[in-house]
């Protein structure tokens, strides 16, 4: 899985216009969401196939500024606390978080500094 990062512009339809590009090219958006950073709006969505996303997108000339391998965990939503214990024990680990969000399958999606750490910092919510 791959997290994708789209600065899609501020004008109206440009987020249309990821979506409808994303669909003439049959790629499908697994998770993710539109942020604004710096009064402008950043998305962050998650692809199966990053590549095929990049390369849809680019060909429309919709500025992709990121593809990254991403780390996908399934906290226990029964529980509370659960995102700052997995939060913690990245921070434990010396791993900094990049980006963080819930896909489509309910899994918390995280891309971080260091995968190879935060992997292993995290394998108590790998299931």
């Amino acid at each position: 899985m791959y997290d994708v990062t789209v600065e899609p512009g501020d004008g109206r339809g440009a987020l249309a216009s990821v979506g409808e590009t994303l669909g003439a090219a049959g790629v499908s958006v697994e998770g993710g969401g539109v942020f604004t950073v710096g009064g402008r709006p950043v998305a962050h969505f998650l692809f199966r196939d990053g590549e095929a996303a990049c390369s849809a997108l680019r060909a429309a000339g919709i500025p992709v500024t990121g593809c990254r391998k991403v780390l996908t965990r399934r906290l226990d939503q029964e529980r509370p606390g659960q995102l700052g214990a997995i939060t913690r024990a990245l921070a434990d680990a010396g791993v900094t978080v990049e980006v963080l969000y819930s896909d489509h399958d309910h899994r918390l999606v995280i891309v971080a500094d260091d995968p190879v750490a935060a992997a292993a910092a995290t394998a108590a919510w790998d299931r």
